[in-house]
């Protein structure tokens, strides 16, 4: 029996780096690990939604639509969420074979 690699089978169903599927499907998959990331640390914390959503200034709704990337949060919440659960966030910007002019 043949076996592939994770790469192989995203390439052959999804579509190949660069392709629009394969953009599409990376950017939901970022979302969907920055929600588990916030739910795990907001459950570390001893913290409902609700209990989050108050010290962000949203509603329950707005933290359970985070958590399981059904919204296309603001930025500015997002890092909201982020502060109020005591965490440092850090950007990694890589720009696509393209000069920046200073």
């Amino acid at each position: 029996m043949k076996t592939h690699s994770l790469e192989e089978l995203t390439n052959n169903y999804i579509g190949e780096k660069g392709t629009p599927n394969r953009e599409f499907f990376e950017n939901e998959l970022r979302l969907d690990l920055l929600g588990q990331t916030i739910k795990h640390a907001r459950q570390e914390r001893n913290l409902t939604q609700a209990e989050l959503g108050e010290l962000v200034g949203v509603k329950k709704a707005q933290i359970s639509k985070i958590e399981n990337s059904m919204t296309d949060a603001r930025f500015t919440t997002v890092l909201k969420v982020f502060d109020a659960l005591g965490a440092t966030v850090s950007f990694n910007v890589k720009l696509k074979k393209r000069k920046v002019a200073y």
